[in-house]
């Protein structure tokens, strides 16, 4: 109820995370609760890991510190990324919000280490732990408000598809875990000599750097230039196959410059007997509705396609055909036939009546054949339906 009520207090038109405006408000709000959260904690625990004399208390508190100067990061990078693009940033600030996720998972795995530092030292040099059971029931009653700040986050970071969001979210389970921890290491130090403050405090140094280190392989494949999800990509083929004049698209490109923010280019197959303005006008109609319809701004190219010939459809049949044959994962495309072809490579001057064929072929980053393989399996197929053919082949590699 607590959430849903800062949501709507603070955040305008809250079911619409794909507007700037909201977007931002999301994560301001997401970033200044977040801070105040943390502080408030980061005070409670120090004051009771000082009065008990627990170090596992104590590195907890300096953890939330730590949280703390997240959200601040947090705050500043969706401040950065709804900047408008500019003369230096064409592309927009989008980015920004990765770059925050990766500061934030960094500061993780940093607190970590250092929490696992101080636990071996407590291991090996032990100290008792005196909490009276009103700072225990204090203690524990941080849990239930790290419980809401992790709800409260995950809540918005679907809501607008944040990574860096996530990454809290993710840190405030990592904060639970903690916090339950210790609190049983401490209630346990009073029944055993062994150093179960140190111990404790070594498990959940190890839960922190591990969710550290997760959180910041998810941010870095962004910002490397991952593979795009296949639904946009196959969402934005289609939408582009249901625009009137397009037969076919190929060398699709996706560019992520933040959340809801893609640039792309693509080949687009259309009918060459058409004249240039309408070809034109066709490409240039596509584009306008992926970019109302979807978020991603399209590029595309022209290539034409000379759909009303009988002999060319023959031919991209039986290359198709010969294609399956040896990998379905292979495509074909830009397929054009010549009437006549050099007879001899060395000798260009000497022509024939020979047919040649000239496509490229699209194969993945991972296919067992090599491209030689490849062009001598295609060749001897397609020289068994006319032996004089000519075969041309630009090997491609996909980018989706």
């Amino acid at each position: 109820m607590l959430s849903s009520f800062l949501i709507k207090a603070f955040v305008p038109n809250p079911k619409q995370p794909d507007d700037p405006s909201c977007r931002l408000a999301y994560g301001m709000l997401c970033g200044l609760v977040t801070l105040a959260v943390n502080l408030l904690l980061f005070g409670v625990k120090l004051v009771i890991g000082l009065i008990s004399g627990s170090i596992a208390i104590a590195t907890d508190a300096v953890n939330n510190l730590s949280d703390a100067g997240s959200a601040m990061i947090t705050v500043v990078g969706f401040k950065l990324a709804a900047k408008h693009a500019d003369a230096e940033h064409p592309f927009g600030h989008g980015r920004m919000e990765y770059v925050t996720g990766l500061v934030i998972a960094v500061i993780i795995i940093a607190v970590g280490g250092n929490f696992l530092k101080e636990s071996v030292v407590r291991i090996f040099r032990p100290q008792p732990v005196d909490m009276p059971h009103a700072l225990a029931y204090l203690y524990g009653a941080t849990v239930l408000a790290k419980f809401w700040l992790m709800f409260f986050t995950r809540r918005i970071s679907r809501a607008i598809n944040s990574a860096a969001l996530g990454a809290v979210a993710f840190d405030c389970l990592s904060d639970i875990l903690t916090t339950s921890i210790v609190l049983l290491s401490v209630v346990a130090a009073h029944y055993t000599t062994l150093p179960i403050d140190g111990c404790a405090g070594a498990v959940v140094a190890i839960i922190v750097i591990v969710g550290g280190i997760n959180s910041l392989r998810n941010i870095i494949n962004p910002l490397l230039g991952e593979r795009p999800n296949p639904a946009l990509v196959d969402e934005l083929r289609q939408r582009l196959l249901a625009c009137q004049g397009i037969r076919g698209v190929h060398d699709v490109i996706v560019h992520n410059y933040g959340p809801g923010a893609y640039f792309a280019t693509a080949h687009a197959e259309v009918d060459r007997d058409g004249d240039l303005v309408a070809m034109h006008n066709i490409l240039e109609a596509a584009e306008v509705e992926i970019a109302r319809t979807m978020p991603v701004r399209v590029i595309l190219h022209c290539d034409p396609y000379a759909t009303a010939d009988p002999q060319t459809r023959l031919w991209r049949q039986r290359c198709e055909a010969a294609v399956r044959d040896i990998d379905r994962q292979l495509v074909i495309y830009d397929l054009n036939l010549d009437a006549a072809a050099p007879a001899d490579s060395n000798n260009k001057a000497a022509a024939t009546d020979a047919p040649a064929l000239h496509f490229h072929l699209l194969m993945p980053r991972n296919c067992p054949l090599s491209q030689d393989a490849i062009r001598a399996k295609l060749t001897q197929a397609l020289k068994e339906h006319d032996p004089r053919l000519h075969v041309h082949i630009d090997f491609m590699n996909s980018f989706v």
